[in-house]
């Protein structure tokens, strides 16, 4: 059920202890932390895969440029 339901003839009434609704919740954060770290390190790896595909074709435009020169 979706506790975020704004219609005044539901009523949202979570079922089990408040223990576990307790658990719940924690699992929820940890669930979402764990994810927000997964995207910050999808972040970085992008970035530093982005600075190292640059740095191969600006080699790769110099051995163009020498290997043009040479002929």
């Amino acid at each position: 059920m979706n506790a975020l339901l704004k219609d005044p003839m539901f009523d949202f009434k979570p079922e089990g202890s408040p223990q576990m609704l307790i658990y719940e919740n924690l699992a929820r954060s940890r669930r979402l932390e764990a994810e927000q770290a997964a995207h910050a390190r999808r972040l970085v790896r992008r970035l530093s895969a982005a600075k190292r595909w640059q740095r191969v074709s600006q080699w790769a435009a110099r051995r163009a440029d020498r290997a043009t020169a040479t002929l």
